[in-house]
């Protein structure tokens, strides 16, 4: 019986690099303050919060409770959540009566979530 067995690469056989890119990309990675950034993918790690910024994609405001039922958690639950991402930037709130409306808060967030969702499509669609 004959296996075939999938090669990988992963790391170079030798070891040597560019010094000119190494030295232009380091520096410019180094001018980053990229700790804020790596927050945003932090939280949306997350899957109950990648669901709530999810239907936030696809409906452009929700109310607490809404999302709560969209994603089959309870209000509290949804409000800590939505209170984490609200002041990471990545939604607003409005009030509005009883009743508190979110939204995602701009349309970076938005093409951020519908890349991540496209790209896993894609994929899986390879597979």
């Amino acid at each position: 019986m004959t296996q075939k067995v999938k090669q990988t690469y992963d790391t170079c056989e030798i070891f040597c690099y560019d010094e000119e890119k190494v030295s232009r990309v380091s520096s410019i990675v180094e001018e980053k303050n990229l700790s804020p950034i790596a927050n945003i993918f932090k939280a949306l790690s997350d899957e109950t919060r990648l669901k709530i910024a999810y239907a936030l994609v696809l409906e452009e405001e929700l109310c607490v409770c809404d999302v709560a039922n969209i994603i089959g958690a309870s209000t509290a639950t949804v409000s800590h959540h939505l209170r984490l991402l609200r002041n990471l930037g990545i939604c607003t709130s409005r009030k509005d009566g009883k009743l508190v409306f979110y939204s995602l808060d701009d349309k970076h967030v938005k093409m951020l979530v519908t890349a991540s969702i496209n790209h896993r499509e894609e994929v899986n669609s390879r597979v």
